[in-house]
């Protein structure tokens, strides 16, 4: 059992005591071996708890969440990150102290840690951490968003090129279905009219009759030559 693999958890906690400043907190494994909670208002109130692999493992047997070790930590994770998480300072908890009480909806078992409070140097510190490591979570979630947006644009760009390719397919598609469907209808067209024409043929002309030279008429008259005078 270890943390190796465990991913930095931010977020703002309830504070139901009023007037009070916003808190945010940390759960990050600083190492294998145990897991770190810090919470901070940035000014003058700041909690941490250090919680070792035995006592996150005493932590699941109170809680009664069962499974292995990694359905326990996927429980925690889920409850503190997508959970009902809660600060509880001094007089509102019943036991002793401030508690960060996390829980994964209504009626599921409840993750709670003791905190301690920091003063001075150890306070600033853990803020300064605190705020480096979610400038970090900051850069690594903006750069993967820059990822997907590109991929989004390249995917986009392939899109609309297989489109625009699709849509010139389509348009010689259809120039040949024109000229397919153009050339059967002239051919359907002539082969109806060579079978109208089999069908109807056309009446044969009788042939011109030569009438023959002795019955042909005569011209009357006399044929005027004109002679020159010697």
């Amino acid at each position: 059992m270890d943390l190796s693999n465990f991913e930095p958890l931010f977020g703002e906690p309830k504070v139901e005591s009023t007037p009070v400043r916003p808190f945010l907190f940390q759960v990050h494994a600083p190492d294998p071996s145990q897991l770190r909670v810090v919470v901070t208002d940035f000014l003058s109130t700041t909690f941490q708890a250090l919680c070792s692999i035995q006592q996150l493992d005493d932590m699941r047997d109170e809680t009664g969440v069962g499974g292995s070790w990694s359905d326990f930590l996927e429980y925690l994770v889920h409850s503190i990150k997508f959970g009902d998480v809660k600060l509880l300072l001094e007089g509102q908890s019943k036991s002793s102290g401030p508690r960060l009480i996390a829980q994964k909806s209504k009626g599921m078992p409840k993750i709670s840690v003791s905190l301690r409070s920091l003063v001075a140097t150890a306070a600033n510190e853990a803020i300064a951490r605190l705020s480096i490591d979610m400038y970090k979570a900051y850069q690594t979630n903006r750069t993967l968003l820059l990822q997907e947006q590109e991929g989004r644009h390249q995917l986009t760009k392939v899109l609309s090129a297989e489109k625009e390719k699709s849509e010139q397919l389509q348009k010689q598609l259809d120039g040949l279905l024109y000229s397919n469907r153009h050339n059967s209808h002239k051919i359907h067209d002539k082969l109806t009219s060579d079978k109208q024409s089999d069908q109807n043929p056309s009446p044969m002309k009788a042939p011109k009759r030569v009438v023959p030279a002795h019955r042909r008429s005569k011209v009357r008259g006399v044929l005027l030559q004109d002679t020159e005078d010697d």
